[in-house]
């Protein structure tokens, strides 16, 4: 069996944190907040800037700064702890697929992460009002401090746009939208590495075992 290298783990992660970020800035510093954009004319695949105070799909962990604050100090952690984790299977010399879901969670959650950290300092706010967009390294300074930043979510997929029939209880009449949520790039990794994790589990741990 190929055995994956710490290298060839960095790369990758390096990879797709690159692809990531450079989305994100792309979307920042060319729409303003709000602003849509249909993917090849098609009304199921849209750009759609949104900035995302909480965690993937519009999630939050509470209201205020501190819960702000907390949940980017959580997403801190869990990077800490993935890099000790990550390090630990590649000794280990783990079935190299479940080696690459962990790379992907991975990534995702650090691409995340550096919105959270950094993105306050870097760009100016995104004010829908004035239809620009955001500047990076303004001169006044960026919207907000060190892990105050927002997330930066694009891809809305909605794919089913209609309303409820009329005979259905409680939702009867009522719009249906199926994808709703507007997410990112590395929450896309994310879900990548877990769906991958849970559909070939069987084949990572019967193969061997973390020591």
């Amino acid at each position: 069996m190929f055995l994956m290298k710490g290298k060839h783990v960095f790369v990758l992660i390096l990879l797709l944190v690159a692809i990531d970020q450079a989305i994100k800035v792309y979307i920042k510093t060319n729409f303003y907040y709000g602003e849509e954009f249909k993917v090849f004319g098609l009304d199921w695949f849209r750009l759609h800037f949104l900035e995302n105070p909480g965690m993937a799909w519009g999630l939050k962990l509470g209201e205020g700064d501190i819960a702000k604050v907390a949940l980017t100090l959580l997403r801190l952690a869990a990077v800490i702890g993935g890099t000790f984790y990550l390090r630990k299977i590649i000794k280990g010399k783990c079935h190299k697929g479940f080696i690459l879901c962990v790379a992907f969670i991975y990534a995702g959650a650090l691409g995340n992460l550096i919105d959270s950290l950094f993105y306050g300092l870097i760009f100016e706010k995104s004010d829908p009002a004035l239809l620009n967009a955001a500047r990076a390294f303004p001169p006044g300074g960026g919207y907000a401090g060190l892990m105050y930043g927002r997330v930066v979510d694009m891809w809305y997929f909605p794919v089913i746009n209609t309303t409820h029939p009329d005979w259905l209880p409680i939702w009867g009449g009522k719009p249906f939208e199926f994808f709703s949520p507007v997410f990112n790039t590395a929450d896309v990794w994310v879900f990548t590495g877990v769906i991958a994790l849970l559909i070939f589990q069987k084949n990572f741990f019967n193969e061997h075992k973390v020591n």
